[in-house]
């Protein structure tokens, strides 16, 4: 077998506190938070002098987890342009199944995010919209119908 799971997704952030609230009130919860520094962590991710701050948060289910992770040596390199549209090359957003989205967006957007687009329907399938939280991360939220 060529792999187990998927284990997690990283997102760099500057303000890691405010992520963190931003993911815990979309339902995410907090494994752990702490420091992480020194040659090992080096070696893996191909960059000197790291010192950094990690957060975990894993789905309520325990499948999924965003490692949320504030550097501060060396200091974060910021993407151009900053809200990037959906058509730009790389990883644009995170994809999350809700029961709720009208319940969703409204607790999302009273903490500052702002809908990308609309809230849409697919087909007799899905709502699906995208949400941009802190620091521009988009996220995807689906209801599934029926």
């Amino acid at each position: 077998m060529a792999i187990q799971r998927m284990d997690n997704v990283l997102i760099v952030v500057d303000d890691l506190d405010a992520v963190i609230e931003f993911f815990v009130e979309l339902g995410m919860e907090l494994e752990g938070k702490g420091p992480v520094e020194g040659r090992w962590v080096e070696r893996v991710i191909g960059v000197d002098d790291v010192r950094q701050d990690i957060a975990m948060l894993r789905t309520p289910d325990g499948h999924g987890r965003i490692e949320l992770a504030r550097f501060h040596t060396p200091t974060a390199i910021s993407p151009e342009p900053k809200n990037a549209p959906a058509n730009t090359l790389g990883i644009r957003r995170v994809m999350f199944a809700v029961d709720d989205i009208e319940d969703v967006v409204a607790r999302l957007r009273a903490r500052g995010a702002e809908l990308v687009g609309e809230i849409v329907r697919y087909e007799d399938i899905y709502r699906l919209c995208y949400i941009r939280g802190p620091e521009g991360i988009v996220v995807g939220l689906a209801q599934q119908l029926g």
